[in-house]
């Protein structure tokens, strides 16, 4: 539980009364912009960082000053990972259960967990990105800690590395860990989390889960016909459409009211090729937090 945490530096207010409260077994996400405070507000509640004000309660304990109870009991995955230089997977993984007087037998287990058993012999700085990143998990994992903190743990994989990534933190998931991470990729965060809080500037501005978040945006469903199926004059007067435009490729109609609209386009014969794309987490997203570009 983090409760008003507050963290400045100068006049920048990195985080500004940020308040929220994990179940056990929960997949929880914090979600927002560069800069939004989302890895300085995970630092704070994992102990790495004291924060200016506020209170955090981790498994019923105070996380800071560092506290030693809790490193058997949780589990982090940094941003940025760093290995011990010149081992292998395996070596890597016995070398960290062995800080929390983890057994051999344990701590391949979980290199099978995250799909790396086949690579236990590979020394670390010649597997890729996507391989360094589920080992990064797995030395998280090794000591099976109650919590799992996982920041950004699939930025800069490519597709198919980001989906089997997936995979892993369903499985963990499943094992009864509870899980709290940070991510850009809203798809992702939409099909992964029980619940998200969406950050800018410091601040929580909206924490649900996603299906509730998205029907709270109340945005319009779009219908996408090939460009030429029917006039632009013709799906405007279709009952129920709020807006109907035409470009180079295709006509988009945008309605509250998809049922009547798709019923009208059936009867016209126009369903060939038809899309219809409704809200996602990536248009409350930018709902709250602007299009704006920031780097």
């Amino acid at each position: 539980m983090a409760a008003d945490i507050r963290k400045s530096y100068g006049e920048l207010n990195a985080v500004d009364g940020v308040s929220f409260t994990v179940a056990e077994g929960e997949f929880f996400g914090i979600l927002g912009p560069n800069g939004a405070g989302k890895t300085t507000t995970l630092e704070i509640v994992e102990g790495l960082r004291q924060a200016d004000s506020g209170h955090v309660t981790l498994l019923g304990e105070n996380p800071w000053p560092r506290n030693p109870a809790l490193l058997p009991r949780i589990g982090v995955q940094l941003q940025a990972s760093s290995f011990f230089e010149k081992l292998t997977a395996k070596e890597q993984l016995l070398t960290f259960g062995s800080l929390y007087g983890v057994g051999d037998t344990t701590a391949m287990e979980m290199l099978e967990l995250v799909g790396l058993g086949d690579k236990a012999d590979v020394r670390e700085d010649r597997l890729s990105g996507g391989q360094r990143q589920r080992l990064s998990i797995a030395c998280a994992l090794v000591h099976d800690p109650d919590v799992v903190f996982l920041d950004e743990p699939t930025a800069a994989l490519d597709p198919q590395a980001r989906r089997n990534l997936w995979d892993v933190l369903r499985e963990i998931q499943a094992r009864g860990k509870t899980i709290v991470y940070t991510t850009h990729y809203l798809d992702e965060a939409e099909i992964l989390c029980d619940r998200v809080a969406i950050m800018d500037r410091g601040r929580i501005l909206a924490m649900d889960s996603p299906a509730t978040l998205v029907r709270g945006l109340d945005a319009p469903t779009q219908v996408v016909l090939q460009r030429g199926a029917i006039s632009t004059e013709q799906a405007r007067a279709i009952n129920g459409v709020e807006h109907a435009y035409e470009d180079d490729v295709s006509l988009t109609i945008s309605t509250r009211k998809p049922a009547p609209v798709l019923s009208a386009l059936a009867e016209r014969g126009t369903l060939d090729g038809l899309q219809v794309r409704t809200a996602t987490l990536e248009d409350v997203f930018l709902h709250l937090t602007g299009r704006e570009y920031r780097a």
